[in-house]
Parts: C-alpha cells; structure tokens; sequence
C-alpha cells in the first residue's frame, strides 16, 4: 500500500479498552502514547486516530478518515450515510447490545408516546429524539444533557428521558420506570462510501480486519477439548459432542485408541465434561481460542 496507509479510527471513551482488547486478541498490538491522539500500531498499512465515538461516523463520512469503529446509535444520531462493514457485538462492559430507552418517574402518569406532547425531554441523543417525535407528528422539547442524565428528572429539569442502558437495573435505581424502547445498538465497523467502492486494496484491508475482530469475538464464548477415547466408545463419546463442522479424529500411535478434538460453547464444558467421562474419554483438556473463523 506504500504510502497510501489505512486511516482507521479507533473510539475514546466507553469503548477504548475494550475495543484495544479486541484488536490486540484479533493479532493488533496498538500503544497509546499519552495523550496522544495518534496511537502506535504494528502494522505499516495502517495509521490510526483516537477520537469520540459520538464524532466517528461524521469523519468516516466526510473521508477525514477511512474507516472506524463507533456505536450504531452515534451513526444513527449523526443520520451518516457510511458503509457497514461489520456487526461487532460488544461495549465497554459486555457483549450485549445496549437499548435506547424513554425513561419516566415511577409514579408519573405518563405512559405512551402520545403523553409527552409539549414535555421536555433530556437526552444525549437529541437529533435521533427530536427526528422521532417529528415523524410522530408529537411536539416535544428536547434538550442536550452532557450526564447524569437520569438525576434530570428528579431535580425538575425534565420530564422524561431518552437514555442508554443494558438491562435496566440503573433506570430503576434512579426511581424511573421505562415506558418505551428506541432501538439496540451495538459497536459498528463503518466504512467511507467512495473509499470502499472505489479504492480495493483498502477495501480488501477492511474486509480482512472485520473477517479477524469477528473471528476474535467470535472465539470468547468458545474453547477447544482435546480427549482420547478407546476405539469401542468412540462412536458414543462423538454422538455427545457439539461442533462447529464435526469433531477432528485421528488414531494413537501403535493403539486403538483415538484422540477427539473439538470446539464448543464455553458454557456447554460444565455439563458436557462429565458426561465425556461416563461414556469413556479420557484425558480431557480445555484450551482458550483466539479466534474462531
């Protein structure tokens, strides 16, 4: 690629750490200098920026850079015209997707949509929110909150709230009740339009990133068992075991013994391993995956 290097985005915030994880587990070792908005990464065909995820999809738009990973909801609230390359399912804490909910005092009367005409509403989300309510043909007042948006309610300065969450838990501790659920959003691999239709190198360097992070994700629910199994309980041990394709089989040395090996759910090992046991494996070892593609 010479010169003509990958300019990648890479999210500060909520999703840094994690999304450095995930690059370094997909074969990437990115080093942050500081403050520095230019990290250091291993690959030459690369050079990445640092900025908010709030911003990315507006700079992958306008070509400032080639690609980028952000929320679906910034993509959604900055309404950018890029190119999905890659559903990612993680956040900074899990790999669910969040909700974008509209939030209300437990007590409140309020109880649909059509309830918060000429209310006012506090959200990070503002453009989404006022888009929404418009195409509802509802008139609502929204208002940009820079945090601590779920105390706005309680201290009067809304009446309502569009806010993100993962499972409610701290809505309900702020004493509100969720009356009405947006969308899922989850983290994005995007593209610039003109890059990806017309420059194919860098196209191809895309694809083969996104093909890496979701192998990397891919491979977190997931390990390897390697087992031996005499030649008469073979076929009963290979009748319990899930797998991607089929289960790899291949014969000891001078025996009629077999090693198996697989790849499962991790969270499949628990009941499967005992069951291994009494239909004749033996020798049973888990080992981490790195990627699964």
């Amino acid at each position: 690629m010479g010169v003509d290097k990958l300019r990648l985005g890479l999210p500060k915030g909520s999703l840094e750490k994690a999304t450095l994880d995930l690059f370094r587990r997909s074969g990437w070792h990115i080093k942050i200098n500081g403050r520095s908005y230019f990290p250091e990464i291993d690959d030459p065909e690369i050079s990445c920026s640092m900025c908010r995820a709030q911003e990315m999809s507006r700079y992958v738009e306008n070509g400032t850079l080639d690609c980028g990973l952000t929320g679906k909801d910034w993509i959604m609230e900055n309404d950018s015209k890029v190119v999905v390359v890659a559903d990612l399912m993680y956040s900074k804490t899990s790999q669910r997707p969040v909700r974008w909910v509209l939030a209300v005092p437990a007590d409140s009367e309020l109880k649909t949509l059509k309830d918060l005409a000429d209310k006012k509403i506090a959200t990070e989300l503002v453009n989404y929110t006022k888009r929404y309510f418009a195409a509802r043909q509802i008139p609502v007042k929204v208002e940009f909150s820079w945090g601590a948006t779920e105390a706005k309610v309680a201290a009067g300065l809304a009446d309502a709230i569009v806010e993100v969450t993962e499972t409610g838990s701290t809505i309900k501790a702020h004493g509100l009740k969720i009356i009405h659920e947006f969308f899922q959003s989850n983290t994005q691999f995007i593209a610039n339009q003109e890059v990806w239709e017309k420059n194919p190198a860098k196209r191809e360097k895309m694809e083969n990133i996104a093909l890496l992070l979701l192998g990397a994700l891919r491979a977190e629910k997931m390990v390897g068992l390697k087992m031996n199994v005499p030649e008469d309980k073979l076929k009963g041990v290979v009748t319990l075991l899930p797998s991607l394709l089929a289960p790899t089989i291949s014969t000891l040395y001078e025996t009629d013994w077999f090693s198996v090996e697989v790849v499962v759910n991790q969270s499949e090992v628990r009941q499967l391993v005992p069951r291994l046991i009494n239909a004749g494996a033996q020798g049973i070892v888990e080992y981490p995956l790195h990627k699964v593609i």
